[in-house]
């Protein structure tokens, strides 16, 4: 049992991507009277509605969980007339400080609270409830939003005012993405000196540069199946994003490795997950 008193509340969920949709039916398994709506219409989810306008002006807690600012904005333009007093938005999009910035201020405009919730964990973390957010925001709203964001999470991390959890979410994931192309590289080398992927997972996970990237990733790199559980493209996007926001700080591996990843880009593998990088490694 979740340590949270269950109270039945209306919920919108703006964004029925992988994350998206696997919170929707969390939700709506708790009881919770979702609607849930995305830029390209899902009618087969049962809880999809084509009007974001109204899902918007019936829900108590509303979620946007879309792919960049220009998404965002795009969802913010289409609900912003119905939104009002009472109502909290939680914007959990990977996205800049800045553009965090922007819709706070177009959100509160309307007396609607806002609450930034970027997040780690992919889907498998998703499914099991395990998503930690990073929260940015005031604290009173955190508490009024953990209810849901609690139903849904391992954690919720107060970062600071609204902007900060951003800036730390587009930290982490450069974190991750060199992570995981050193993982890639690493592994690369040790095939290539005919040493067992058996060998190297188990000599991995007795050394100081093991990590849950490692953990998480090890499964798909084994088998080369990358479906995605965090995709190349979103990946990409937010690495751009972070690329943005360092300016001049000397940040030349982010430099780097944003580079190997328009180059898998431009392979066609936008789609897969992040680890398909592996494929480049393959084809020298």
């Amino acid at each position: 049992m979740r340590p949270y008193k269950l109270h039945l509340m209306n919920i919108s969920i703006f964004g029925l991507g992988i994350i998206g949709e696997i919170w929707a039916r969390n939700l709506a398994a708790d009881g919770d009277t979702v609607r849930g709506w995305n830029r390209t219409p899902k009618p087969a989810l049962p809880f999809y509605t084509g009007n974001a306008r109204e899902a918007a002006a019936t829900a108590e807690f509303i979620i946007i969980v879309v792919a960049d600012p220009p998404a965002v904005q795009d969802v913010l333009n289409q609900i912003l007339p119905a939104l009002r007093t009472g109502q909290v938005v939680v914007q959990s999009s990977t996205i800049s400080p800045d553009a965090t910035r922007r819709f706070a201020a177009q959100v509160e405009k309307t007396g609607a609270a806002f609450l930034e919730a970027p997040f780690t964990g992919s889907k498998p973390a998703a499914e099991q409830r395990k998503t930690v957010y990073y929260v940015g925001g005031d604290l009173a709203l955190l508490e009024r939003a953990r209810p849901v964001l609690g139903r849904l999470s391992a954690t919720m991390v107060h970062i600071g005012p609204v902007g900060s959890a951003s800036a730390l979410k587009l930290a982490m994931n450069v974190n991750i993405a060199l992570v995981g192309q050193a993982l890639c590289e690493s592994l690369t080398l040790a095939r290539a000196a005919r040493i067992s992927d058996d060998t190297y997972f188990a000599a991995l996970k007795l050394n100081a540069s093991n990590s849950g990237v490692a953990a998480l990733k090890e499964p798909k790199l084994r088998a080369g199946d990358y479906a995605p559980q965090f995709s190349l493209k979103h990946m990409a996007k937010d690495l751009r994003l972070a690329r943005e926001m360092a300016g001049t700080l000397p940040v030349s591996q982010l430099w780097a490795v944003l580079e190997v990843y328009e180059a898998g880009i431009k392979r066609g593998w936008g789609e897969e997950d992040f680890m398909t990088l592996m494929r480049l490694e393959q084809a020298g």
